[in-house]
């Protein structure tokens, strides 16, 4: 099993953590750990089925941006949400951004990933 990286408070910056949450899919995963509930893999609610290794890289992102921290025991992996490190860094940025995202009129993720597709040169 390979380490996981997780950044360093200090090293957390607010250009990593705006660009891994300008993907739905990775926002809607900060979303569901907003409570401060650990989830494994499978305890994603998310709208549209992606495979594992795209889900892996989502989740390298959100890891690399220091947002979230991943814990394995055994073949489980448990995902947190960093809030106590990034509010140190970014006072109320979190809270911000969830409440910013819905406010908007945004499309379902599943219309905006077949849309995706729809537009891909073969």
């Amino acid at each position: 099993m390979k380490n996981l990286n997780h950044p360093s408070r200090e090293d957390i910056s607010i250009y990593a953590i705006l660009y891994a949450l300008s993907e739905p899919l990775r926002f809607s995963i900060v979303e569901q750990l907003a409570n401060g509930e650990e989830l494994t893999c499978g305890g994603f609610k998310l709208p549209c089925t992606k495979g594992k290794s795209t889900m892996t890289h989502h989740f390298k992102v959100l890891r690399d941006a220091g947002l979230i921290n991943t814990r394995v025991d055994g073949r489980e992996h448990y995902t947190s949400l960093r809030r106590q490190d990034i509010e140190v860094r970014f006072p109320k940025l979190l809270d911000a951004l969830i409440m910013a995202f819905k406010s908007i009129d945004k499309p379902n993720l599943i219309d905006i990933n077949n849309n995706l597709n729809l537009n891909k040169v073969s």
